[in-house]
């Protein structure tokens, strides 16, 4: 089996890679990024993409179908990955997220590809206090960053059939540690805080609810759906990805994190304007159709783990919230230097590069 993983040298790609390389130990691993963040290392020193068979450098805007020959299968990771980058940079976004996306699925069929994974997220139900949304709820997709997931989904459902089976994971907020540890995400922010500083800074009222989701277990349900039958869901399927047990109030994280890591102070902005992203999530398909790929790490586990690798880290920084560890701060670092057009593509031309 041969893989091709968009995005892989990003904060999903490392843990997944790592995963895939035991789990499915004959597949042949190929890497597609644009390397915006190849240099935020956070692990214990070994590149990541030592791991994969072959690592191209390329822009999914622009790819070449010549790297889809004898694919079976694309886990389409590559995404402007946020909120604030999204509103940032928002035509990027809507180009990226989903022009490109729905491209690529287009040109991998066309090639002969028969499974599409797409790391789609919960954030398109927006604000629901009525209930756990399920596959089935209405969508309220409230920033750019979600409208473009909600729009790729659409153009997905219209290529899938018998020849090509697409699988749209509709993630959690991930969590958890990497080998490109990103810290703008809300449970690394608070973990982070309270290992540099003590203090964990909650910047909304602290009641909006958020599903989570451990980057491990992404990869565990990313395997799953690699080697789904049609059998098992249909020729395209949108499903939440999480556990209902990972339903949290983000106050409720901060306490968490405090009970792992005594002695920290957290700080609720009471004054902080309603945050309207807030939903509860219901995982039950998910758990009926996958159930040995269900979530296994917990919360308790996940902060001693996000706690013990930045320590290893030698993490001090309690200005985090401006350092490279913010994905935005890459990107407006970048093209601060003239290094990103405005389009955010590389002012050079990328090599391509095959790692072994």
């Amino acid at each position: 089996m041969k893989i091709l993983i968009t995005g892989n040298m990003g904060y999903i790609g490392p843990c997944l890679v790592k995963h895939l390389r035991k789990s499915l130990p004959h597949a042949t691993l190929t890497g597609l990024d644009i390397g915006y963040f190849a240099n935020c290392l956070t692990g214990n020193g070994i590149f990541p993409e030592c791991r994969v068979d072959v690592q191209y450098f390329g822009d999914i805007r622009n790819i070449n179908p010549d790297i889809l020959r004898g694919v079976d299968s694309i886990v389409h990771l590559a995404a402007i990955s946020n909120d604030p980058m999204g509103n940032t940079f928002e035509q990027v976004t809507y180009d990226i997220n989903y022009r490109a996306s729905a491209s690529l699925a287009q040109i991998a069929k066309e090639a002969g590809v028969r499974s599409f994974v797409y790391a789609s997220s919960c954030s398109m139900y927006g604000y629901a206090e009525d209930g756990a949304r399920r596959e089935t709820s209405p969508l309220n997709p409230l920033t750019a960053y979600a409208k473009s997931k909600v729009l790729t989904e659409k153009d997905l459902e219209k290529l899938a059939d018998d020849d090509f089976n697409v699988t749209s994971l509709r993630f959690s907020t991930a969590c958890g540690m990497s080998d490109r540890l990103r810290l703008d995400l809300v449970l690394n922010d608070f973990v982070a805080g309270a290992v540099a500083s003590g203090k964990i800074t909650i910047l909304s009222d602290g009641t909006p609810w958020r599903p989570l989701i451990n980057v491990k277990d992404m990869a565990r349900a990313i395997e799953w759906a690699i080697q789904r039958d049609q059998a098992c869901g249909g020729d395209f399927l949108a499903v939440n990805v999480g556990s209902d047990g990972w339903n949290y109030q983000v106050k409720d994280l901060a306490e968490a994190v405090a009970q792992v890591i005594p002695g920290v102070d957290i700080s609720i902005n009471k004054d902080a304007q309603p945050d309207k992203r807030s939903y509860k999530v219901c995982f039950d398909l998910f758990k009926k159709l996958a159930p040995e790929h269900q979530p296994e790490v917990g919360l308790a586990d996940t902060v001693k783990e996000l706690k013990d690798g930045l320590e290893g880290m030698g993490f001090m920084n309690e200005n985090f919230r401006d350092s490279r560890l913010m994905r935005l701060k890459v990107l407006t670092y970048l093209r601060s230097r003239n290094i990103l057009n405005e389009m955010l593509e590389w002012a050079e031309e990328l090599p391509r590069v095959q790692t072994r």
